[in-house]
């Protein structure tokens, strides 16, 4: 693992202090990060990308919304950790191109695309997943009517510039549509990365499973070629994922034979939501643990074989 010091500690400063609302400043087709609650919560990309970590407290639940701009990582994590509720900032460090968060009350540094305690008091830990998917956040809103939305705390009064200027977005896509990655790809610092692959890209995106210390990863393009609906098993337990033209999702799979037709997912003798995992007559497939990322960040963590269907 190769770690480097980037920035100083907090120059990307968390947001410890989340504030909601039905309303968002960006355009519809922003990605936003999805923590399920009474009401559920949005977390856009454009905020994550310009603060990389919101500690919040969703249901009673102390939570880290998580998001590397390098590795294109979005996870949310429990913060807790045995009897302690962890508060994450950002170390300015970078571990194999990807984002070094630290805990405020141990000082112990974690590997964001992971979770895993990579040096300090809780060297070796690993943070709990929850269940997160990305969507668009116009999707958000039609799926979660009653959703509240994070707000910015930048662009807002007192400084130059809207909300919308501040949290620009062109730059990070400009990055993801670059052939080069990592810090390289994103700053034009250091030594450009290889990527001796022909069967995947560097950036594609994939959404990671882990079960039972098995970790499997699917990229979209290959669920998009089966049609959108692949089954696996994972750690012992029943996958299925879904693509849709704004998402990729994963639940834990009861035995069902799901199949596109109509233009919907259909299984067990009725309609299924892929985006939430609900049915028309009423039923809710169970939540998997999951992170979404570039193939590049989860190959780093997980090595080259971990890849479905290549």
């Amino acid at each position: 693992m190769n770690v480097r010091d980037v920035l100083p500690k907090d120059a990307i400063p968390s947001i410890d202090t989340p504030t909601f609302s039905d309303a968002y400043f960006g355009s519809d087709d922003d990605e936003v990060l999805v923590v399920d609650g009474d009401p559920p919560r949005a977390y856009p990309i454009r905020i994550l990308s310009y603060h990389e970590i919101v500690n919040d407290t969703v249901d009673g639940v102390p939570v880290a919304v998580t998001w590397c701009p390098i590795c294109w990582s979005a996870v949310v994590y429990d913060r807790r950790v045995d009897d302690r509720v962890l508060t994450f900032g950002t170390s300015g460090k970078l571990a194999d191109d990807a984002l070094v968060m630290y805990d405020r009350e141990t000082e112990t540094e974690w590997k964001q695309p992971t979770g895993e305690a990579i040096a300090g008091t809780l060297s070796g830990r690993q943070l709990t997943v929850r269940f997160a998917p990305m969507m668009s956040w116009e999707t958000f809103r039609a799926e979660y009517p009653e959703g509240m939305t994070l707000q910015p705390v930048r662009g807002t009064g007192g400084e130059p510039g809207s909300p919308a200027e501040i949290y620009d977005m062109e730059p990070y896509r400009e990055y993801a549509e670059r052939e080069t990655f990592g810090l390289y790809g994103m700053r034009g610092e250091g030594d450009p990365r290889s990527w001796a692959r022909t069967d995947i890209d560097a950036k594609t995106p994939v959404l990671g499973v882990e079960v039972d210390s098995e970790a499997l990863a699917f990229p979209v393009p290959e669920v998009e070629a089966r049609g959108g609906i692949v089954t696996e098993r994972v750690g012992g337990t029943d996958i299925v994922v879904f693509t849709t033209t704004d998402g990729i999702y994963g639940y834990e799979n009861p035995g069902f034979a799901f199949e596109r037709r109509e233009g919907g997912v259909y299984a067990d003798g009725t309609r299924w939501d892929p985006k939430t995992g609900k049915s028309e007559d009423g039923r809710q497939l169970d939540q998997v643990a999951q992170r979404r990322m570039f193939a590049f960040a989860w190959q780093d963590a997980h090595g080259p074989d971990s890849f479905w269907g290549l």
